[in-house]
């Protein structure tokens, strides 16, 4: 019996790591994709892509088109994104929770049902007044989320 259930353990953990492994080439398809100017149509339910953990209060999945990206987002309360900028225009809708901004020399707080549209290159910093989960929509997609150089995001805020 113990046998059948190290087994089991190690197929489960291979299958999650061939799953992820599945997900990040699917988006660096995109990417690549997206440079050679070919289309695909993408049917992808989110249970099929595994949570990215950025920190321990931080979780993410995304999915990549042609000349946009969709990612879901998972925040705890009290997480904080520190401030960034980036060339990517940027849509927050906020499902579940809420988000603070420190934007443009503001400060906004987006509720459950609420909308954010950011310009390309404005610094911005966030904090989850609540556990949240937000939709965010880049175009172009984000290279850096893809290529896992978003350092500023993997470290406990």
């Amino acid at each position: 019996m113990a046998k059948k259930k190290l087994k089991s353990k190690a197929k489960s953990s291979t299958r999650a790591k061939a799953k992820t492994a599945l997900s990040h080439s699917r988006a660096k398809r995109a990417v690549t994709k997206h440079a050679a100017g070919t289309a695909l149509l993408q049917y992808i339910p989110w249970h099929t892509i595994p949570l990215e953990e950025l920190n321990p209060l931080l979780q993410r999945q995304f999915v990549v088109g042609q000349e946009i990206m969709l990612a879901r987002v998972l925040l705890k309360k009290g997480c904080i994104v520190p401030e960034h900028s980036h060339h990517n225009e940027q849509l927050t809708y906020i499902l579940d929770g809420a988000l603070k901004f420190w934007i443009d020399g503001k400060e906004i707080v987006v509720h459950a049902g609420e909308v954010l549209c950011i310009p390309a290159h404005m610094p911005h910093k966030a904090e989850a007044m609540a556990d949240t989960v937000d939709l965010d929509v880049f175009n172009p997609p984000r290279a850096d989320w893809i290529n896992k150089t978003d350092l500023y995001l993997r470290e406990k805020k």
